[in-house]
């Protein structure tokens, strides 16, 4: 099966909808047979996300700078912990140990980690397959402003389309299965 690296929020004041939608992501993860990959943290959706692949049975793999370790944040239960030495250099290691990439509602670091492996996508330094799960439309205002950049030609439409949609997680990981090797 796949590593599935997910990107999402790890602020501890959220609505506790997305908690609970990390949290039924990392499950579904694991109930078909994926590693979960994340960014390592034990708060927020991240938390959620690898309790929740943790309580159905689901490997997971935490990528965290030490700058993170030492506020006392690291998923101390992942099965793999790797600690690096730098945000830049976790990015480059979840892209590394991963098949697959799913986003799903977050703010900056999350934009950050997807605009990182849609970037190195569009220039043919991985082939890997990636869906922004849209949830309830919170990435609308983003994607309007993605199309227009593509209809001004600052991104080419083959370099959009790189990045799959979908609106529930299930449909998310079926995109990502039918794309994977």
């Amino acid at each position: 099966m796949a590593a599935i690296c997910v990107f999402c929020a790890s602020s501890r004041t959220l609505d506790q909808r997305w908690l609970d939608l990390a949290a039924a992501t990392g499950a579904e993860i694991a109930r078909r047979g994926h590693t979960l990959v994340s960014g390592g943290g034990c708060v927020g959706m991240m938390g959620a996300l690898v309790d929740g692949a943790r309580s159905a049975g689901g490997r997971t793999v935490g990528v965290i700078p030490q700058a993170l370790v030492d506020l006392e944040v690291a998923d101390l239960g992942s099965d793999e912990l790797v600690v690096t030495d730098s945000m830049a250099s976790r990015k480059i290691l979840m892209i590394e140990k991963s098949d697959a990439f799913l986003t799903l509602p977050g703010g900056l670091g999350t934009l950050d980690e997807l605009f990182e492996v849609w970037t190195t996508a569009t220039l043919a330094l991985h082939q890997k397959p990636m869906v922004l799960v849209d949830t309830d439309g919170f990435y609308g205002p983003l994607l309007d402003w993605l199309r227009q950049l593509t209809a001004e030609t600052f991104l080419k439409p083959a370099g959009f389309n790189l990045l799959q949609l979908a609106d529930t997680v299930p449909t998310a990981l079926d995109v990502l299965e039918s794309r994977l090797p």
